[in-house]
């Protein structure tokens, strides 16, 4: 009898729609305030599994400023492995600190034995009693993803070690809370997240 434990959902986190302050190009020295949600903070975690409710349109009480990078019906939810967390706080010593990065990278679902390479584009995640997303498409992360992470070389960080995380459609509304189960049921399996990750990257 196998000990394989399923996937697990370690924490939720959400957050509201607050300015930030940026630089649109590279180069820029100027700093620009623009709207966004990349502000994510845990809302149910092992220690305090609280349910939260989830629509078409992704959590209750998170916001999204700018729909074509985050939010909608096919990027309702943006996933991330916890593994991930250990690249990061390498790169940013200033995470070190932090006993949990939950949020850190503007994630809503912060997961535990799933990633790029295992999940394919159209595979279902069942997680808990009620919810079901379908994975849809890795991040490609912008300049608001520099600023939250204090650096102007974040996002090629995160392009180049393939550390996208994934979003999903919800399929089935409901409710979730940390340390539900995440169980995988096969899409088409035509591409894994990884392998969309680079194709998007290369054109």
């Amino acid at each position: 009898m196998s000990d394989q434990k399923n996937p697990q959902l370690i924490a939720i986190c959400a957050g509201k729609v607050k300015p930030i302050l940026i630089r649109r190009e590279h180069g820029d020295k100027e700093l620009h305030q623009v709207a966004s949600g990349i502000h994510k903070s845990a809302i149910s975690t092992l220690g305090s599994p609280a349910p939260i409710g989830c629509g078409t349109l992704g959590l209750a009480d998170d916001e999204q400023a700018d729909l074509s990078v985050h939010g909608g019906v096919d990027k309702a939810i943006y996933c991330y492995p916890i593994e991930h967390y250990d690249f990061w706080k390498t790169a940013y010593p200033w995470l070190a600190d932090q006993e949990h990065c939950f949020g850190v990278v503007g994630e809503n679902l912060c997961t535990q034995g799933l990633n790029e390479s295992c999940l394919w584009i159209g595979d279902l995640l069942e997680i808990g009693q009620e919810l079901v997303l379908r994975v849809t498409k890795p991040r490609e992360p912008c300049y608001k993803f520099n600023a939250k992470m204090r650096s102007n070389v974040a996002a090629k960080l995160m392009m180049q070690n393939g550390l996208s995380g994934w979003y999903a459609a919800v399929i089935r509304e409901g409710k979730l809370k940390a340390g539900d189960d995440i169980r995988v049921k096969a899409g088409p399996r035509d591409i894994t997240v990884a392998q969309e990750y680079e194709r998007l990257l290369r054109d």
